[in-house]
């Protein structure tokens, strides 16, 4: 199974996690077994997912390599090459995750730029409204000080046409 880019694993067969680290069963046996890797179970078959328990399946590797040969620590190209292509993975991951929350920031500012243009629309509204509503109660002053001034000259006027 070849890591190539963007690809994404997920869940895997024992075998094709055995496959991707070079651990053989028993190796990975044993770290479910102390919790070091995220497993599930379905119809039977047991799942391991590749992006957790990294940092305890090379270390693991390297003991299983050092028993072999104490006096020479060998490791193989494959087992560099699945661990290059699992770190690219969880590399990928990380990368899938900022441009997932990129995008959801960008989304919140149009959202939040769409809501300040409604509330500047609101605003400009209101002031022609105030303007308008001032304006009449000019007028309207006005006016009240012409009743005024008409009332009081008639006024006036019938009090000296009284007296005579």
């Amino acid at each position: 199974m070849g890591i190539t880019k963007g690809a994404t694993l997920k869940w895997m067969r024992d075998e094709e996690y055995m496959e991707l680290t070079g651990l053989d069963m028993s190796a990975i046996d044993d770290m479910c077994d102390r919790g070091k890797l995220s497993v599930k179970v379905e119809d039977g078959v047991r799942y391991i997912d590749p992006s957790k328990g990294v940092s305890e399946v090379v270390p693991a590797k390297l003991q299983e390599l050092s028993k072999r040969n104490t006096q020479e620590l060998v490791v193989q190209p494959e087992f560099i090459e699945k661990t290059i292509g699992t770190i690219i993975n969880l590399h990928e991951k990380v990368l899938d995750s900022k441009d997932e929350t990129l995008e959801a920031v960008r989304v919140e500012n149009t959202f939040l730029k769409e809501a300040l243009n409604s509330l500047q629309e609101l605003y400009d509204e209101d002031r022609k409204t105030i303007a308008t509503l001032t304006e009449q109660l000019k007028l309207s002053q006005q006016e009240v000080e012409f009743m005024r001034r008409k009332y009081k000259m008639m006024w006036n006027k019938a009090i000296d046409e009284h007296t005579k």
